[in-house]
């Protein structure tokens, strides 16, 4: 669990970890910068099986969940987030998800905690271009009790074999924050490992949705990253065109909604750090079992207009894209 900024749920949230049912456990809490008592308070629970680590500077959620994560030895390892309140059977649910080695990673139902008979996520879809958002948000909690697949666990509340994050090297701190659940359950089903979603682990997330101008600008920089690394050389030659129009649609829109700067600074990041895209791509590639044609049913080419409301002529857009890769499809 990770701790950075006011933390207003940061005790309720390790409180319900540390009453889990079923599991022994340890919580590494990584402060990241919290401010305020919040940690002070969970130092204050005095038990034994909290451990508090503090590095020098904010790591971002990859770093210190990195870090968190070097400091257990424990053969399985579950993300938390500081605002998700769990269940006391939650851990143990993901645990025993990860018993068929043919799991690679597992998330549970989130809840929205202001109404959690409402779905936060169950598990985060991948566009095509890159995208992914919080699944299924906003549905009823009860058309969702059926264990599946899915392309992506959400951070919020997930588990890992620790031999799986091992093999997959874990979070890459460049990514800070944003995507990073995305790329490594990508990079798991590559690996020919599933990724599930499991219902009977369930949290309570204090969910809020926000578009400042750091979080679109880690986001769209994190997104191309995933792209020229986690691709095939194929698949980025079908979606050339396809990705370059939404790069300059994105721009657009990033002018409009007041983040144009930022979009500028990802491709500036991105200029700045060929020689690390081009390692990781090699390394990425190489160790991948599964090519993106088996991984293609995967993608979604549909946007979710509720978390990302397409701008004025997007829908006739959408719908070119989908039937342009319905052809490219076939090629891969």
């Amino acid at each position: 669990m990770l701790a950075y900024g006011a933390e207003p749920y940061l005790e309720e949230a390790v409180r319900a970890v540390l009453a889990s049912t079923g599991v022994e456990l340890e919580l590494v809490l990584v402060d990241n910068g919290a401010t305020g008592r919040s940690v002070d308070a969970v130092r204050a629970l005095a038990d034994p099986r909290v451990r508090v680590l503090t590095p020098s500077h904010n790591l971002g959620f990859t770093g210190g969940v990195d870090l968190g994560v070097r400091g257990t030895t424990a053969p399985v390892v579950a993300l938390v987030n500081s605002d998700a309140i769990v269940q006391p059977d939650a851990l143990v649910e993901l645990a025993r998800a990860l018993d068929d080695p043919g799991v690679g990673l597992v998330s549970g139902l989130v809840r929205l905690a202001a109404t959690p008979d409402l779905v936060n996520t169950v598990g985060n879809p991948v566009h095509l271009l890159g995208l992914s958002w919080a699944g299924h948000m906003g549905e009823p909690v009860a058309e969702h009790t059926e264990p599946t697949t899915v392309a992506s666990v959400t951070g919020a509340t997930m588990a890992v074999r620790r031999s799986v994050w091992d093999a997959l090297g874990g979070f890459p701190d460049e990514y800070f924050a944003y995507l990073e659940d995305l790329e490594l359950s990508w990079r798991a089903w590559q690996r020919g490992l599933r990724v599930c979603f499991v219902p009977t682990a369930v949290s309570d997330h204090h969910y809020e949705f926000s578009r400042s101008p750091l979080k679109m600008y880690l986001v769209d920089r994190n997104r191309l990253a995933f792209v020229l690394t986690c691709y095939g050389t194929r698949t980025l030659v079908l979606l050339a065109l396809p990705l370059l129009a939404f790069d300059v649609a994105l721009l657009a829109v990033a002018v409009a909604q007041g983040w144009g700067r930022q979009w500028w600074r990802a491709r500036w990041w991105v200029l700045g750090h060929v020689g690390w895209l081009r390692a990781r791509r090699r390394d990425v590639q190489a160790a991948r079992v599964v090519g993106d044609r088996d991984l293609a049913p995967l993608w979604t080419d549909s946007f979710d207009a509720a978390q990302l409301p397409l701008p004025p002529g997007g829908a006739v857009i959408e719908k070119v894209l989908q039937a342009y890769w319905r052809v490219a499809r076939r090629l891969l």
